[in-house]
């Protein structure tokens, strides 16, 4: 009788469990080994992760961005837990754009690109466009790039599938526009001294993650062809065009999880589509947003040219005093706002003539405001819209609780500024047989004074 030899283990498929718990741990493991901005990002990236096993059945995915303002802020650490989460990974720092067409030729991969700011920094010229061509392009299905193959006598024309998942992280501030229109955006920081993570042992993590990373691929494999393909998930209010399409992807999965995924992932959505629009994809969209929170403040239809320079430059969190080594003008303001139609021309302000922006008309600031920016908040910042008593009350008031005032007398004009001064209050309830608790313990003077601090 033979036996089996003793270098081979069978190993017996685990048990399938229920979808929505399988993210939930998914997401309990990846948020382990990171500390992240806030409680919308281990969600995402667990359904990012899934994403990647049902990839046949997308029209689009989008790109994951890993990004912060300094390094050691846990990008790498993201790429190296997901790693063993997503289908056939393909982790490097440096490859070659033709290395990366030979590999996608084979077969869909999830390509996990780090250091991606050497790539895209300034530095490096323009050696970087085959590759954000390629990282653009692989975003739909049904792009490919085109490349000569071939010595001289034998050239042709070949057309590479670039349709793959791919996450890149660096230091924020390098990358295409063209890229992060297409992505997940996540601004990672370092960890604050309260904030702990659990140690990554690879050998450990990659044992962990594998019955994670196999439930996700049978689970997928069972739903993909039927419940996947040509799924058109309900897409939350205002999440349109590309931006529709780049979580539509993960809306399906979570759909097909059930459980309080479905919720989960449109709030997740909301979030980072928000936070995206919010915090602008270009210098144009930040100068409109700003521009639309000084009229916005001063509650204004129009304001001068040297008004809006003058309080762009003042905004310390801005930039406006150093775009591209220049403060910004009215030359350059004009120039960035045009672009989205709106144009300088005469306005008449508190009766003068002068040249600015208005917000209504063909070349107003309106439209652009509509087209490119999130809805602004109605409610101002510092708009109080209610006012509740703190005080605790036993009973409610009566008639014979209420206060009348008889008389008001002593109006004095203080300076420039007319002030009443109510000297004389009379109380005219009727008599009461315990006297009700005012809360009132001190009375001042706030008549006006005089710039200097003295009465007039």
């Amino acid at each position: 009788m033979s036996t089996a030899p003793t270098t081979l283990r069978v190993i017996r498929p685990a048990a399938p469990i229920d979808p929505a718990e399988l993210l939930n741990q998914v997401t309990a493991f990846i948020t382990r080994f990171s500390v992240f901005p806030d409680r919308h990002c281990a969600p995402m990236l667990a359904l990012w992760c899934a994403h990647t096993h049902a990839i046949a059945h997308f029209y689009t995915t989008p790109r994951l961005i890993l990004d912060s303002a300094e390094a050691g802020s846990g990008k790498t650490r993201v790429l190296e837990v997901i790693q063993f989460l997503v289908s056939k990974p393909e982790m490097t720092i440096s490859i070659t754009t033709a290395a990366i067409f030979r590999m996608l030729a084979v077969g869909p991969i999830t390509l996990l690109f780090d250091e991606i700011d050497a790539v895209f920094s300034a530095k490096a010229g323009s050696n970087h466009e085959d590759l954000r061509a390629l990282l653009n392009a692989g975003y739909k299905r049904s792009a490919t790039v085109a490349r000569c193959v071939g010595d001289a006598s034998r050239m042709k024309v070949e057309r590479f599938p670039v349709f793959a998942p791919v996450a890149l992280a660096g230091i924020a501030g390098a990358m295409p526009t063209t890229i992060t229109t297409r992505a997940i955006t996540v601004h990672m920081r370092r960890r604050a001294p309260h904030e702990h993570a659990e140690p990554f042992r690879e050998r450990k993590v990659e044992t962990e993650a594998e019955p994670m990373r196999d439930q996700l691929t049978d689970w997928l494999d069972r739903v993909g062809a039927d419940q996947l393909a040509g799924a058109e998930p309900a897409i939350p209010d205002g999440i349109t065009d590309r931006a529709a399409e780049v979580w539509e992807p993960l809306l399906a999965i979570a759909d097909q999880a059930g459980g309080h995924w479905p919720a989960t992932a449109r709030a997740v959505a909301t979030h980072f589509v928000t936070t995206a629009a919010t915090t602008g994809s270009s210098i144009g969209t930040r100068l409109l947003a700003d521009v639309r929170a000084l009229f916005h403040t001063r509650g204004v239809d129009r304001m001068a040219t040297t008004d809006i320079i003058a309080e762009l430059l003042a905004a310390e969190e801005a930039a406006w005093a150093d775009l591209d080594g220049r403060p910004i003008d009215a030359r350059r303001l004009a120039k960035e706002l045009n672009r989205y139609g709106t144009r300088p021309g005469p306005v008449r302000i508190a009766g003068q003539a002068t040249k600015g922006y208005q917000v209504g008309g063909p070349t107003g600031l309106a439209d652009a405001w509509t087209r490119y920016l999130p809805p602004l908040d109605p409610t101002p910042p510092d708009t109080v819209t209610a006012v509740t008593s703190v005080t605790p009350q036993v009973r409610p008031p009566t008639e014979a609780d209420r206060a009348s005032v008889t008389s008001v007398t002593s109006v004095t004009p203080l300076g420039h500024h007319p002030v009443t001064d109510v000297t004389d209050v009379t109380d005219t309830s009727p008599p009461r047989k315990r006297p009700l608790t005012r809360h009132v313990t001190d009375v001042t003077d706030v008549t006006a004074t005089d710039g200097e601090g003295a009465r007039p």
